[in-house]
């Protein structure tokens, strides 16, 4: 845990996306959300696409950016359509959008059309957004896993992301190495679904993370801050 033990809390608030995704999240939800972002400099908010021009609007002066997630949670809309739910998130101002592969057509090994459903996403928010893959590791063997994570790279995303948090598990130390292991350096790894604690945040950055989203980040930051150990 060398790694982890040499994050101070600022460094390691700067790894996570302050996450809210539910379908009753309101207004109000929205509002703390950004808040605790901007009080613990979280890297950003990751919210679904209704609530983007008001995180730009309640975020502006601050470093934290927005993020949204798109064909979310299942991934199994049409690629036009994730490509269109992604500009429109770029256009409102979401710096990164967190798209859902097409976990069907993946597990079927169908490798063409998971690239090409990508690719679509990452041309339509050029030069305005990055783009993170969510995989949902819970559906894939290590094989698959690698197989998405080589595929995301090609189409022209920036990140690999393990899950979206509403599918069978959430991430683990194996598959975040796993995913660092089958990417280039630049390419980025985030670790998503069950990381509620700091010492869960730090063994998923000590695996090669490089950005974490979780809801409990006011938790994680608690956590650092009130222990010793790190």
């Amino acid at each position: 845990m060398a790694q982890g033990q040499g994050l101070d809390p600022k460094q390691l608030a700067s790894y996570i996306d302050h996450t809210l995704l539910k379908a009753d999240a309101g207004r109000a939800a929205i509002e703390k959300l950004c808040a605790e972002a901007k009080q613990y400099a979280f890297y950003s908010v990751c919210v679904n696409g209704q609530w983007v021009p008001l995180c730009k609007e309640l975020l502006a002066g601050s470093n934290v950016k927005v993020a949204v997630v798109a064909g979310f949670p299942l991934g199994a809309g049409r690629s036009e359509a994730k490509a269109f739910e992604a500009a429109a998130a770029a256009k409102d101002g979401a710096a990164e959008i967190d798209m859902v592969l097409a976990i069907g057509s993946l597990l079927e090994r169908d490798y063409a059309t998971v690239k090409r459903d990508i690719a679509q996403v990452v041309d339509a928010v050029r030069g305005a957004a990055i783009v993170k893959v969510i995989l949902e590791t819970g559906y894939l063997d290590g094989e698959l896993i690698a197989a998405a994570c080589k595929l995301s790279e090609e189409a022209g995303a920036h990140f690999v992301k393990t899950s979206t948090g509403f599918g069978p598990g959430g991430a683990t130390v194996e598959h975040v190495r796993l995913m660092r292991a089958s990417v280039s350096p630049q390419i980025g790894v985030k670790a998503s679904g069950g990381v509620r604690d700091a010492q869960a945040a730090l063994e998923m950055i000590e695996a090669g993370a490089n950005r974490l989203g979780t809801s409990s980040g006011v938790a994680i930051m608690n956590g650092i801050q009130g222990s010793s150990t790190y």
